[in-house]
């Protein structure tokens, strides 16, 4: 372990760097985090940040706090947050327990390997990824009872509440806002319902006006009283099943009332002495992180520079074999055999160490497996309470306001989760399609993700809350964050802050966020043999540390995202 005065050094060397290379819009904020004595509540959206902080002050924990968050962020960022959607819960106790609440979506039970194939066996990528047979039996409502009913201390009447508010009040849009929701009912606004929800009679929403759901509400207010039931059941389940018959879907009653949220046992590495905690399959960022971190934990990655182009090599040649297991053995754990403790294991990720090297690319082989389409647009968000109850959430709804589908008179958005799953059998090609069996679909099974939820501790303490929206570049972004903070001893505003890399085996690039690399490191990875795409944003990495000296939480709302914002009590 380097000395603290070595530490602050590198941290303010490798930030000063940082500074110089990161876009304009990132530069632009402070990198001093939020800082509060009790709890920590940072999302995508500083109104929803607001409802989990008046949870914790009002007496709730964590739990009920990220419940509270969730839902307000089903109406103030329809983008991603949700009540159409799924996603995971990584939870770690003040003891030190830990457990994860699985909400994923699934499959509906007429669901079959090769149901995105027409009657020639053409694959339709419209079919899989923006028509109703895309939606998956919808999550997040069962998960988010499942967790107040094991670990809530809160009312829940109480954690609906706020979001029942914002939705028959209103709120008003931010420029950012109204820009995002122009551009959806442009071009992949679905139903009539989806028109009305985010328009006035199609024109749309200005910066400044307020956006108010009724229908949405009055759905908010039946799960306010009835709990799973009033989602799963009764009118919003009537309302579900008619919106999938009239669009050819294949949601029925009997998969709304089958759906169970499964509390399933985290995924545990170390790195460096760090207890690394994440969500396990069906997520694959759990495994996929901790096994990047155990080939990365051989090299002393701080002597090289942050985002130097040595740095950047090796980083992305741990990413490069990391998405090569996933994309070879990770899968829904229900159905398939996934070898998580061998992935995960020392000894493997020295294996895959010792086929780097320093000075030279590896090559991705399209002809092993390719990787698929899974959309950014996702939400994560971090609590802490007053007692150390650390909670990190990710959940989607697969592509930016996921299916374009309004549930009409139920004023939520729907998935496309489907689009997860593989193409069908036997259609891997160089394209991108994937045909391997572990990730075909199947009734009730659930579709591969990469949402990393995750949390940091050491000696017994809590360390960090760390996790990202952004497809498959969610592992990436929470990988780096991490080395951020260990490696380079960076502040979680500054380890959220500084510029990111991305490599998923195929396409076989590295991709750099917008001013993150100089023209000579760019120079010196291509003389290596790596392809370099420059340009764009990567992630939305809403984090918390807690500080080690005052155990104060530090908050980290990513700059990325203007709409996004810390708040502590």
């Amino acid at each position: 372990m380097r000395s603290p005065h070595r530490w602050r050094a590198v941290t303010l060397w490798t930030f000063a760097l940082a500074l110089a290379v990161l876009p304009i819009d990132v530069v632009a904020q402070t990198a001093e985090p939020v800082r509060a004595s009790t709890g920590m509540v940072v999302s995508q959206h500083w109104l929803a940040s607001d409802v989990g902080r008046d949870v914790l002050a009002a007496g709730g924990n964590a739990i009920d706090a990220a419940i509270a968050t969730g839902f307000a962020l089903a109406v103030v960022h329809p983008a991603g947050g949700n009540i159409g959607g799924g996603g995971f819960m990584v939870v770690r106790f003040p003891n030190g327990q830990t457990t994860a609440i699985d909400f994923r979506e699934k499959a509906p039970l007429a669901s079959f390997p090769e149901m995105w194939l027409d009657e020639k066996g053409e694959y339709s990528s419209d079919v899989h990824h923006r028509s109703a047979k895309s939606v998956g039996v919808p999550g997040t409502v069962a998960g988010f009872e499942r967790a107040h009913k094991l670990y809530g201390d809160m009312d829940w009447q109480r954690l609906v509440s706020p979001a029942v508010a914002i939705a028959e009040d209103g709120f008003e849009l931010s420029e950012s806002l109204a820009r995002s929701l122009a551009g959806f009912l442009e071009r992949r606004a679905r139903t009539p319902a989806t028109v009305a929800q985010f328009s006035k009679d199609g024109t749309p929403y200005a910066e400044g006006e307020t956006l108010r759901q009724p229908d949405l509400a009055r759905t908010l207010r039946r799960i306010q009283g009835e709990g799973r039931d009033g989602f799963y059941r009764g009118e919003t389940a009537r309302l579900i099943t008619e919106e999938m018959q009239r669009g050819d879907g294949i949601i029925t009653r009997a998969d709304l009332e089958l759906y169970e949220a499964r509390e399933r046992s985290t995924i545990h590495g170390s790195y460096r002495g760090y207890e690394i905690i994440s969500m396990p399959p069906p997520s694959s960022g759990g495994v996929a992180m901790v096994t990047m971190l155990n080939i990365l934990e051989g090299f002393d990655l701080a002597s090289l520079g942050h985002n130097s182009a040595p740095y950047i090599h090796l980083v992305s040649e741990a990413m490069r074999r990391a998405f090569r297991d996933r994309a070879h053995y990770l899968a829904d754990a229900d159905f398939v055999d996934v070898p998580v403790h061998e992935l995960t294991s020392k000894a493997h990720g020295s294996k895959l160490r010792a086929s780097i090297a320093a000075d030279r690319a590896s090559v991705s082989e399209p002809s092993d497996i390719t990787m698929g389409y899974e959309s950014p647009e996702t939400t994560h968000y971090s609590v802490v309470d007053g007692n150390g109850m650390a909670v990190s959430v990710t959940y989607t709804l697969e592509s930016g306001y996921g299916s374009g589908i309004v549930v009409s008179g139920g004023g939520f958005l729907l998935n496309n989760e489907m689009g997860d799953f593989n193409a069908g059998p036997g259609l891997t090609d160089d394209s991108g399609l994937i045909g391997t069996p572990a990730n075909l679909a199947r009734p009730q099974k659930r579709m591969l993700s990469s949402m990393t939820p995750s949390i940091v501790a050491r000696d017994g303490r809590l360390v960090a809350v760390v996790g990202s929206p952004g497809g498959r570049t969610i592992i990436n972004t929470v990988a780096q964050v991490i080395l951020n903070v260990i490696d380079f001893g960076m502040n979680i505003q500054m380890a959220v802050n500084a510029p990111r890399i991305h490599h998923q085996w195929l396409p076989d690039r590295i991709s750099i966020e917008g001013g993150g690399a100089s023209a000579a490191t760019v120079e010196r990875l291509e003389a290596m043999g790596h392809t370099v795409r420059m340009g764009g944003g990567q992630g939305s990495a809403n984090s918390i540390m807690i500080d080690p000296r005052t155990r104060d939480r530090l908050g980290a709302a990513d700059p990325r995202r203007s709409d996004a914002g810390a708040r502590g009590h």
